[in-house]
């Protein structure tokens, strides 16, 4: 079995806020697709980097996790790079974790 944690920007590169009916949209498709789902949505978690100019960079993110009994690799790497479309990001990270349910 694997976790699978989508991790979504709250603001675009100009630090506007994202409209709530993009998360809505995406938690519905991993829904439907995945028959549930979790966000970890009241405390943004927060991301820090440095930048090419080596300034450091803040991004606020909530992070969505469905569980799965087989990793499409495939599926994912597609479903990944058109949330880096939706949210103009030039990458986007979606982790895959082995889980033994206990």
């Amino acid at each position: 079995m694997y976790l699978i944690q989508l991790f979504l920007p709250l603001r675009d590169n100009a630090g506007e806020k994202f409209p709530d009916a993009m998360y809505r949209g995406i938690r519905d498709q991993l829904t439907e697709r995945f028959g549930g789902m979790t966000a970890y949505a009241r405390a943004p978690a927060e991301g820090h980097w440095h930048s090419e100019d080596a300034a450091t960079v803040r991004d606020d993110m909530v992070i969505y996790e469905v569980m799965v009994d087989r990793l499409d690799r495939a599926w994912w790497k597609h479903y990944r790079a058109s949330l880096e479309e939706l949210f103009a990001q030039e990458q986007m990270l979606i982790r895959a974790q082995e889980v033994e349910q206990l």
